[in-house]
């Protein structure tokens, strides 16, 4: 006998009342590509669920974690990677390893990193069914990923090659700066800052971008493991057959799993431009003597004992060694007088070792009262100076800009005009008391362009107005302009000023030479230090190019560091060198 109609729907009506409990129906395991779904976030988050699935990495020393994979939903727009994590009180199985197929039950969740990535997570607290399994094989990635989200978790073997543009971060968080697409470049040193190409560079940058990471939350780590004993490579060499789990916290990583290969990139023979008079600028990142006389350590700025600055002096003077410039503009030294206890006395002393014949410029004081001060150096075998210094004081030059140093100069040996060389160092990027106009304007420039723009005017103007004497309109400013060539300090220079970038005029009179760099800043390369020449000048240039001995160094080859023989890491910008005929 048939129960009436009535009867056959009163569960239903009794459960919409509250009367019956619910009964939870059975549900299929899903997919890890399910889990995923095909967004940045998981479609299940807090949701409990079980998985079935391979270990393909075990970081649970490192990440706190191990990574599962499963053979697939068949999507290729969702990722078939997932990393899973014990809830508190619960541990992992003893025989959970790498290749291990087991059921993960627990709920999932998204890691969040900065900037609003995040990895999608299962929080386990009950692993069974755990079996021996198909080692899970990378997936070989041959070019630039249209979209990393699709391969979030998963293992991966980059067949592309990968180029090293930055080890700042190698050396205290294991990471190592890469790109699909060759050397990155500041946007700046290439677009107006603020320019819609200027944005299109910055989110190329950002697409090709890549980093490498050892799997670890360690801080200083004595060792990168992946770098399998081997030194820190230079910006620009080459990386083959990465191989590891992509990781989207904190920016696309690739957490590796074994070595890859490096190619390093070769470092560089001392620079030789034509012309007889070569002229070079250097930062030498803040060459500090204590009291001159072995005592006064460890100095404000750069060596702390006296030993580190017999070794940072060695690595200055091998620099400006292969150098061998007639003259050269210095940043970065202590502002500690002209007497022979000063910096600038010790680096000629030292200079002159060998029997050269050193001199520096005098100019009575500072110039200027900031800790750090610019100056000048030249050959007294090769160059006479010519009347005396010049200074430009006041405004921002002082604790802000420092204030620039000028000096007129002729060839010793039969020259009959003068040029003249402007050691220039404008304020730095760093925020600190910048506000209003000075303030991170959010363009790219940094704090203090306001200044920077400011200073560079002035500098503009008093040259004009011939602070050396009439007719000496051959001059050189060179030096840290702390600015990149698209920023508005160097461009107005350029282009209100109707001075010339070396570098640029150089590589156009030599095409198909590498873009011009001094500085790499996170994992992007571009000019700091800049050479501009008056008109008048411009016509006995010769060549001109930069020394790559420090931007593409890392840190730890540094007098502080490995201290490597030689000049490599001498300073953290590169030199650069110009040669005339005059």
């Amino acid at each position: 006998m048939k129960p009436h109609p009535a009867l056959r729907r009163l569960p239903a009506l009794l459960l919409l009342l509250g009367v019956l409990p619910a009964v939870a129906r059975p549900a299929a395991e899903p997919a890890i590509g399910q889990l995923q779904g095909d967004g940045p976030r998981s479609p299940l988050v807090g949701e409990q669920v079980t998985v079935t699935a391979t270990v393909s990495a075990d970081f649970r020393e490192g990440l706190g974690g191990i990574f599962v994979q499963d053979a697939g939903d068949g999507d290729p727009r969702t990722s078939d990677g997932l990393f899973v994590q014990p809830v508190e009180g619960f541990a992992f199985p003893d025989n959970l390893g790498v290749g291990t197929q087991c059921r993960f039950h627990g709920r999932v969740v998204e890691l969040d990193g900065r900037g609003g990535d995040s990895l999608t997570t299962l929080q386990v607290d009950r692993v069974d069914r755990c079996r021996a399994g198909t080692p899970v094989r990378a997936q070989a990635v041959q070019a630039l990923p249209g979209d990393w989200e699709a391969l979030e978790g998963m293992t991966v073997r980059i067949e592309a090659p990968l180029t090293v543009t930055g080890t700042d971060a190698l050396q205290r968080f294991g990471e190592l700066a890469v790109s699909f697409d060759g050397r990155q470049w500041q946007p700046s040193e290439r677009a107006r800052a603020g320019s819609a190409e200027h944005a299109a560079l910055a989110a190329a940058n950002a697409r090709t971008r890549l980093l490498l990471d050892d799997a670890s939350r360690q801080r200083d780590p004595e060792q990168v493991a992946y770098l399998g004993g081997g030194d820190v490579p230079r910006t620009g060499s080459v990386v083959r057959g990465a191989e590891g789990i992509v990781d989207p916290r904190h920016g696309w990583r690739l957490q590796l799993t074994g070595t890859p290969s490096i190619e390093v990139a070769a470092r560089p023979a001392p620079p030789q431009v034509p012309g007889n008079v070569r002229v070079a600028a250097f930062n030498l990142e803040n060459l500090f003597n204590g009291d001159g006389q072995g005592g006064g350590f460890p100095t404000p700025r750069g060596a702390k004992t006296p030993q580190a600055l017999d070794a940072q002096l060695a690595k200055l003077v091998a620099t400006i060694q292969g150098l061998d410039p007639d003259v050269a503009a210095l940043m970065e030294l202590e502002n500690d007088g002209y007497g022979p206890d000063s910096g600038l006395a010790r680096l000629v002393q030292v200079l002159n070792a060998d029997g050269a014949q050193w001199r520096f410029v005098d100019a009575g004081r500072g110039p200027g009262t900031d800790t750090i001060r610019v100056g000048l150096i030249y050959r007294g075998d090769r160059l006479v100076a010519r009347g005396k210094p010049a200074v430009l004081e006041g405004g921002p030059f002082g604790e802000r800009s420092r204030v620039p140093l000028a000096q007129a100069f002729r060839r010793k040996d039969g020259g009959k005009d003068d040029f003249v060389v402007v050691a220039n160092h404008l304020k730095s990027k760093g925020c600190s008391e910048a506000e209003g106009a000075d303030a991170d304007r959010k363009d790219g420039q940094g704090c203090w362009n306001a200044l920077r723009l400011d200073s560079a005017q002035r500098l503009h103007t008093w040259l004009q107005s011939a602070p050396l004497g009439k007719g000496r309109e051959r001059v050189a400013i060179l030096g840290d302009f702390n600015a990149y060539a698209m920023e508005d300090p160097v461009r107005w220079l350029r282009e209100e000023g109707g001075w010339t970038d070396a570098l640029k005029a150089a590589a156009v009179a030599a095409p198909g030479s590498e873009p011009p760099y001094s500085y790499v800043y996170q994992g992007l390369s571009g000019r700091l230090d800049h050479a501009l020449l008056s008109p008048a000048l411009v016509p006995h240039l010769r060549g001109a190019t930069e020394w790559h001995v420090n931007a593409d160094e890392p840190d730890d080859a540094g007098y502080a560091g490995r201290n490597v023989p030689g000049p490599w890491r001498s300073s953290d910008h590169d030199p650069l060198l110009l040669g005339f005929d005059l």
